[in-house]
């Protein structure tokens, strides 16, 4: 008896043993096979996918895949019709036959597997979307179609398959039938919104294909028109008029969706904000004024009264020459906003603003000294708004000739906020009064420092005077030109045109052929414009072009003819191409930021 057990234990050790050899020689077969596979030595994969087939059916893709990598299609046909016949999901079984039978040119049998392939489609979303990527693997994409038109019908559950077939129709190119199908899809799922724009953006191309977003725009308004309750559609309507960059249009819409929803105007500040920097003034003052007609009560009020007035003033002083009598409208509604609002700390902005109007382009000077001592002296304002009326206090007093008051208030601004973005405007603001008053030396100091400034706009006007004091001065022996030359500049800056065109002649009759020839070319070409002259602003721009296209100011020059053809001539096409001459052929100018940004915006990008 004892020596039966011992028999008996040692044949079960024995048989525990040999099935662990097997394992392990299956284990390592796959392994080789998975490696050969992957190696692309489909020939040594065969080796071992032969037999484990038979014992391992998850094998089945990689030894499909290698026998149709080895043109056994007999074979192949044999291991998918045993799957076949296995698969309780025949439908991916008949897929794979027909894609063989498609290999070999059995074209017609291909198409009556891919049909039996969707009558034996299993319900539920998995299937569904397993044999649909399936044909579109296969370029299938019809079938792929009908394959979620089918599940959409059976479908138990309320979610249909329009997301799938949305871009599936956008694959095949029926883009009418790609925005239906979103359409339905927003209906069921107002939060795939974002989803459903940026494929507009990456399919239809609507901020450049007018074609496009015109049939986009008519299906939103026709899906709006029949389901009003459903507001996705106004929202979506409202973007394809932002992309086309028609924001009056969008307005409209805004307003509905504004009532409806009780925003208190937060959409309508923000489409505002949209128009104003793709350049649509107009339209954001519309928005504007349609927060501040909501009445006093209104949480967003204030800021669209102030708003209104920003916006109003960039259109104004934008304008060459100046329209005085907008300009003295402009400044009557200054007065009533203040007075409708009072002033206070939250309107020490506007107060800034008017003060600067009525000092540089009403020529009153007097009444915005008065005005900003109000505003620097007002109790309870903080030290940042405070600051920023003394520096345009200290702006108005150079406007003055009052140089030397002018420079204390910028020193008291520096010392305030000695790592700041207002004190670096305050130092910019001295350097440049040394300028004016033939400091030379003393304003380079300072502009040295200026130049790494975190603010690109201080830095790149420290660079400018920099680069102008350098090499008209430094270098020369002379210190008549460059100071003439300041005094010129001096004059313009207080709305001496005349005095100033008659300095900029004496220097050239005393010191012709001086290197500051382009600078004062280029003041010329700045007056003319100011001064509403474009065909002399465009002959000197052309000039320096010309005449110094290697000097410094090259870049300067056909930035402004650029800003010239798109802001005062409506010629937006021309100025779309100086944009691009000037980022080509000067990429490493001052002005290339905001030369991409307009060329974006020309070309029809929306920039939100």
């Amino acid at each position: 008896m004892k020596l039966l057990k011992t028999y008996l234990l040692a044949c079960a050790v024995l048989g525990l043993l040999a099935a662990s050899s097997g394992t392990c020689r299956a284990q390592s077969d796959l392994e080789l096979a998975t490696y050969y596979y992957n190696s692309g030595a489909f020939e040594q994969a065969r080796l071992y996918l032969d037999n484990l087939w038979k014992k391992d059916p998850s094998v089945y893709e990689m030894y499909l895949n290698t026998l149709l990598e080895l043109e056994d299609y007999d074979e192949a046909e044999d291991i998918v019709k045993a799957r076949l016949k296995k698969s309780r999901d025949k439908s991916m079984a008949q897929v794979d036959l027909g894609s063989l039978y498609l290999r070999i040119g059995r074209d017609a049998e291909a198409e009556t597997a891919f049909r039996k392939a969707l009558q034996e489609l299993p319900e539920g979303r998995g299937p569904t979307k397993r044999l649909a990527e399936a044909f579109i693997k296969l370029d299938q994409l019809d079938l792929a179609f009908q394959t979620y038109e089918r599940a959409k019908a059976n479908a138990k559950d309320s979610y249909g398959y329009n997301y799938e077939l949305a871009n599936l129709q956008g694959l095949r190119g029926d883009y009418e039938g790609m925005v239906n199908s979103f359409m339905e899809l927003l209906h069921e799922r107002p939060n795939y919104l974002r989803t459903v724009q940026n494929s507009f953006n990456r399919n239809l191309r609507v901020a450049s294909d007018t074609r496009q977003a015109d049939m986009v725009r008519k299906r939103v308004l026709k899906a709006s028109q029949e389901r009003p309750e459903d507001t996705v559609y106004l929202e979506l309507l409202v973007w394809v008029f932002n992309q086309q960059r028609d924001f009056l249009s969008a307005l409209a819409h805004v307003k509905a969706l504004d009532k409806r929803n009780n925003e208190n105007g937060k959409r309508l500040m923000e489409l505002a904000e949209v128009a104003a920097k793709n350049g649509d003034l107009e339209t954001a003052y519309e928005c504007y004024a349609a927060v501040a007609a909501k009445g006093p009560n209104g949480t967003r009020h204030d800021d669209a009264r102030q708003a209104m007035l920003k916006v109003r003033a960039e259109q104004v002083t934008g304008t060459f020459p100046l329209d005085s009598a907008a300009a003295r409208t402009l400044s009557e509604q200054y007065r009533t906003t203040l007075r409708d609002l009072g002033e206070t700390p939250s309107t020490n902005g506007i107060m800034t603003d008017w003060a600067q109007l009525l000092a540089f382009h009403l020529n009153d000077p007097d009444q915005a000294e008065v005005l900003l001592d109000r505003a620097v002296n007002m109790p309870g304002l903080n030290l940042d708004d405070r600051n920023r009326s003394k520096l345009m206090l200290g702006d108005i007093l150079v406007f003055q000739d009052d140089i030397w008051t002018a420079s204390l208030l910028f020193s008291q601004v520096d010392l305030d906020h000695k790592e700041g973005l207002l004190g670096q405007q305050a130092k910019f603001r001295n350097a440049r009064v040394s300028y004016f008053t033939g400091d030379f030396n003393w304003a380079q100091a300072q502009l040295d420092i200026l130049k790494a400034s975190t603010s690109k706009l201080i830095s790149n006007d420290a660079i400018d005077l920099s680069l102008l004091i350098t090499d008209n001065f430094n270098m020369d022996t002379l210190t008549a030109p460059m100071e003439m030359f300041a005094r010129a500049d001096l004059l313009r800056y207080r709305n001496r045109l005349d005095d100033a065109l008659s300095t900029l002649d004496s220097l050239v009759t005393a010191h012709p052929m001086h290197t500051l020839e382009d600078e004062i070319i280029l003041i010329r070409a700045e007056i003319a414009l100011q001064r509403g002259n474009f065909d002399d602003a465009i002959k000197h721009y052309e000039e320096i072009l010309e005449l110094h296209f290697m000097d410094i100011l090259a870049d300067d020059a056909l930035f402004g003819l650029a800003d010239l053809h798109e802001n005062q001539l409506g010629a937006p096409d021309v100025a779309q191409g100086l944009y691009e001459r000037l980022l080509n052929e000067f990429p490493g100018s001052l002005y290339a930021v905001e030369a991409r940004k307009r060329f974006r915006s020309l070309r029809g990008d929306v920039l939100e």
